[in-house]
């Protein structure tokens, strides 16, 4: 894939005070590149929240940037069963402010898969000029048809 025209993806999930922090990271980890050195792993954030019961509710979230990155997140999407069914929902996906969303599967991420559904949240940043939904759509379905014909 020569060029990504995603500017950024965010991922981000919730661990709750019911679930083992360290399974929540692995489950985002498997969207997320590793480094060479294996040392130091891809940056996670850390933000503690209050859930309305006075729970606590941990926030993590990545935010992969480098072309080389987002590639190989957008490797792990290529993995989805529901491929055709996530380039016939674009229209649906992508925002006027030209960003993609997808929900992936927690508890299958744990487990190495790749699924939609509830758990962990995908957006993004489409490259569109004019920065225009159409033209994102455009683009967002060249990159997701390239990379359905490349597995």
């Amino acid at each position: 894939m020569p060029q990504i025209p995603l500017h950024y993806v965010d991922l981000r999930t919730f661990c709750y005070a019911t679930e083992d922090e360290k399974r929540v990271e692995e489950a985002l980890r498997t969207f997320l590149p590793d480094h060479e050195d294996g040392d130091d792993p891809f940056p996670i954030e850390r933000v503690e929240s209050e859930g309305h019961y006075g729970d606590r509710i941990l926030v993590l979230s990545a935010r992969v940037e480098n072309a080389d990155d987002v590639r190989h997140v957008l490797s792990r999407l290529a993995d989805l069963e529901e491929f055709e069914t996530l380039i016939d929902e674009l229209d649906e996906r992508v925002t006027e402010n030209t960003e993609l969303f997808l929900r992936l599967d927690k508890q299958a991420a744990f487990e190495g898969d790749v699924r939609l559904g509830e758990g962990i949240t995908f957006r993004g940043k489409v490259e569109a000029y004019p920065a225009k939904k159409e033209q994102a759509l455009e683009n967002a379905e060249e990159v997701l048809t390239r990379l359905r014909d490349e597995e």
